[in-house]
């Protein structure tokens, strides 16, 4: 078993290679894999595929240590110099005030599918009831609605 695990090596490494980028990691994970490997040769069946089972230990090792990673990582060494990830709130009321205002210069019957549809979330079966028309009208409405209120939005005329 032992000369098996050896011929196995070079696969092993090419398959270390298809989880991380660097040479030096690959051979980590190769290592820790074949340690895994001989702390639990009692859980080898014989009569199974090797090749397989080194495989999955090779796979179980890099997410243990890929979850560690992710956990672990270190933190920014001048995170007071870093810009902002999120834009300033300032920039969220004015698009805020221009979508209600735009809202207001849509057809009344775009509007309120729109509100049913994309504001509440009503499905268009639904939004179909309570409007008292077919499903294809409401799409056809939301349709319209969607394309008033880009054209509004991006300063484009109202039909």
């Amino acid at each position: 078993m032992e000369t098996q695990v050896v011929d196995l090596i070079p696969a092993l490494r090419a398959f270390a290679r298809t989880f991380v980028t660097s040479s030096f990691e690959a051979d980590d994970l190769l290592q820790e894999t074949l340690f895994r490997a001989l702390r639990g040769i009692d859980g080898f069946q014989p009569g199974t595929n090797l090749k397989s089972w080194l495989f999955t230990i090779m796979h179980n090792a890099f997410r243990t240590q890929y979850r560690l990673r992710k956990r672990e990582s270190p933190g920014a060494i001048n995170c007071a110099d870093l810009p902002i990830p999120m834009p300033p709130p300032q920039e969220w009321c004015v698009l805020n005030d221009e979508l209600r205002t735009a809202l207001t210069q849509l057809a009344p019957l775009h509007r309120e599918v729109l509100v049913l549809v994309a504001g509440y979330g009503l499905s268009y079966k639904e939004a179909a009831e309570m409007c008292g028309c077919a499903v294809g009208t409401i799409k056809s409405r939301l349709s319209r609605a969607r394309d008033e209120l880009s054209d509004c939005m991006s300063g484009g005329p109202l039909d």
